[in-house]
């Protein structure tokens, strides 16, 4: 069961001066600072290891601040700690499903969870991004989508197309296979009753136990200030969906990413790579941080609310 404590796994400083959240919940600080460098964006074994080795001993059960959605793949070392079967759901505008390395990165971290086989179900819901448009889809995990093991419910998104790869049938989306490519129209949330919606998905998850990772860059720019694009989904039909797998189930862990922090790296390969993947609207933020600090404090209070 979820322990009522809060743990934060300080790489960035985001969520260490929330200071509502801070004097509220007296959380478990875990100082990661001189490893963040090493581990935005994607990591070495190394610096996994060396991330697993620090947490070690600090209970897993808790809800987990990560800071940055850079720093999302975090959520793979959590979610290995458990050894008991367990589904997971992913609340995030990305998949994270990227078949291509690096392997232990934000942007394939998904991926890399299925090898573990106490994990029966993933389930992504929010997604809505470009990743899985028709040019990006060509290198998601599209095996993963073969018995149901893994479902993506996107808030909205046009139907996509799949070229020379067999895309399999799955509860979450309707295929119309070609000679050639394969269309996918995607199960959208939009429109739809949330709380219907997400009880439906609940009701068929293979096990009483799961794991919630949140990425609040599902959210709208209204509830969430992040180092990624704006998502679709409210805020209330966040905490809605979260008081329904609360209730419904035994959330066994949960982590929190979605902060907004500046991008301090210091190899110029990873630099050049994180200039050419985040959006360039981030840098056109025109807020001051205290400002992008307090939006980002009130929905974790919410969601902490919500969840304890």
């Amino acid at each position: 069961m979820l322990d009522s404590g809060v743990r934060i796994l300080d790489f960035d400083s985001s969520v260490c001066i929330q200071d509502k959240l801070i004097y509220k919940y007296a959380p478990e600080v875990i100082n990661l600072k001189d490893l963040a460098s090493h581990a935005r964006l994607y990591m070495s074994a190394k610096t996994s290891a060396n991330i697993s080795q620090r947490i070690k001993g600090s209970p897993k059960n808790r809800i987990t601040f990560i800071g940055s959605g850079d720093f999302h793949h975090i959520s793979s070392n959590l979610i290995n700690q458990f050894n008991e079967s367990f589904s997971v759901v992913v609340f995030d505008f990305h998949p994270d499903w990227d078949i291509f390395p690096p392997r232990k990165g934000c942007g394939s971290w998904v991926s890399e969870i299925l090898k573990n086989k106490n994990i029966k179900k993933i389930v992504l819901i929010g997604v809505s991004s470009n990743d899985i448009s028709t040019l990006n889809i060509q290198s998601a995990n599209l095996s993963s989508l073969n018995n149901d093991r893994v479902e993506i419910y996107p808030y909205q998104h046009a139907p996509s197309h799949v070229y020379f790869r067999k895309v399999p049938e799955n509860n979450s989306l309707d295929v119309k296979k070609g000679l050639l490519r394969s269309r996918i129209s995607w199960q959208e949330i939009k429109n739809k009753k949330i709380d219907e919606f997400i009880l439906k998905i609940i009701k068929r998850l293979p096990t009483k136990q799961v794991y919630v990772s949140l990425d609040k860059d599902c959210l709208r720019r209204d509830f969430a200030l992040t180092n990624w694009e704006e998502g679709l989904l409210s805020l209330d039909e966040l905490i809605l969906s979260l008081k329904l797998i609360k209730s419904n189930l035994d959330i066994i862990g949960m982590d929190i990413t979605g902060e907004y922090s500046k991008v301090l790296i210091q190899s110029k390969l990873k630099g050049l790579i994180s200039r050419l993947d985040h959006p360039k609207e981030i840098r056109n933020f025109k807020i001051p941080e205290i400002q992008i600090n307090q939006i980002n404090e009130t929905t974790n209070l919410k969601i902490l609310q919500a969840i304890l």
